[in-house]
């Protein structure tokens, strides 16, 4: 086994794993302390429409998962059945959860997953790189669209309010979003003008004294740059617009489980689920600069301020803790069920086999 390799797979250790989920129910039980109201249970009642509702978040989850399966395979050429295509999938969201926390994050382990079930190299580092940067797409354009659909006050009521001069979460939404949106059009620039441009001002920054410490990295991020522009430009329009549609498909999913959630514990059907959607964009992007893994305790404070309006006094805590339940935990506890299976079958087998 490579180096590499191993220090990627020792980031799925015992404590690496248990880490955000203790955070995030450690964060969610805080809030439930500090400010649920232990009645509000009390006034829900499950009805024909609660049981509709949560079969509309679970066809979501569903959807989510079945469009990102698609993609992989239409970007692998159907090389991966369904079933492998499942698997991959499925570790991809695991090692996902665990970012920031495990070493080289889900990028690196998603170009693992490929290469072991038997995606050439060069065309594993291509296919991760594009995906990451059509989901970049997603987010860059689904943002102003719900800024401008929805407006700033909706948007952002419950953190900001501007008739009270606070506008601080607004500003740094923006900062966030536009630092994404130079980072991803740099990768864009790479992948479809001048990657060899982009791997000589990577070295070239990186061979300052106090970066120097990283510079083997950007070589290594130069490369692979450079390995996906060559492959992509092989593709026409036929491979882009399906892997497309698939992204817009599977991020869509993965917002409207929120919609459906609270659609299902809202008294009435006046929720304005555009503006619900549009905060979740919001939520993806700050999340992102979340330094927990998979965002837990973030996500959940986050939930809790931005959605709370939209949710009965005392019950916010719980929805998000449903949430994230159907949303999160589950890729944990598949990840633990199928990666050593996954490892014992692509990794440790074909050791001995050459032995």
């Amino acid at each position: 086994m490579r180096l590499d390799e191993t220090q990627i797979l020792r980031s799925f250790s015992t404590g690496r794993v248990l880490l955000p989920v203790a955070i995030g129910l450690g964060f969610t039980a805080f809030l439930i302390w500090r400010g649920a109201d232990w009645y509000a249970p009390d006034a829900v009642q499950w009805t024909w429409r609660t049981t509709f509702w949560m079969l509309l978040a679970a066809l979501s989850v569903v959807v989510r998962d079945y469009a990102y399966m698609v993609r992989i395979r239409l970007l692998t050429d159907r090389e991966l059945t369904w079933g492998r295509s499942f698997v991959v999938i499925m570790l991809w969201e695991f090692a996902s959860a665990l970012a920031p926390g495990m070493i080289g994050g889900g990028f690196l382990f998603a170009i693992l997953i490929l290469t072991r079930e038997g995606i050439e190299a060069g065309k594993s580092i291509t296919i991760i790189t594009f995906t990451s940067f059509l989901d970049g797409i997603f987010l860059a354009v689904m943002a102003p669209v719900m800024y401008f659909l929805v407006g700033r006050d909706a948007l952002f009521a419950g953190v900001d309010t501007v008739t009270e001069g606070n506008s601080g979460f607004f500003v740094w939404f923006w900062a966030v979003y536009f630092g994404i949106l130079a980072y991803k059009l740099f990768v864009g620039y790479a992948l479809f003008v001048n990657p060899l441009f982009v791997k000589r001002a990577l070295v070239g920054i990186f061979s300052a004294p106090l970066l120097r410490r990283w510079r083997r990295n950007m070589v290594t991020t130069g490369d692979q740059l450079i390995t996906a522009a060559n492959g992509l430009k092989k593709r026409g329009w036929d491979y882009w617009w399906p892997a497309l549609i698939a992204t817009f498909a599977s991020w869509t999913a993965r917002y409207s489980i929120v919609n459906c959630i609270l659609h299902a514990f809202h008294p009435s059907a006046g929720l304005n689920d555009a503006v619900i959607y549009g905060k979740q964009v919001v939520m993806g992007i700050i999340i992102l600069l979340s330094p927990t893994p998979g965002g837990s305790g973030l996500a959940e404070f986050i939930f809790n301020d931005f959605l709370g309006m939209f949710i009965a006094t005392g019950l916010a805590p719980a929805l998000a803790l449903l949430w994230r339940l159907m949303s999160y935990y589950p890729y944990i506890l598949v990840g633990i069920i199928i990666l050593p299976r996954w490892i014992r079958r692509r990794i440790v087998a074909p050791l001995k086999d050459r032995s």
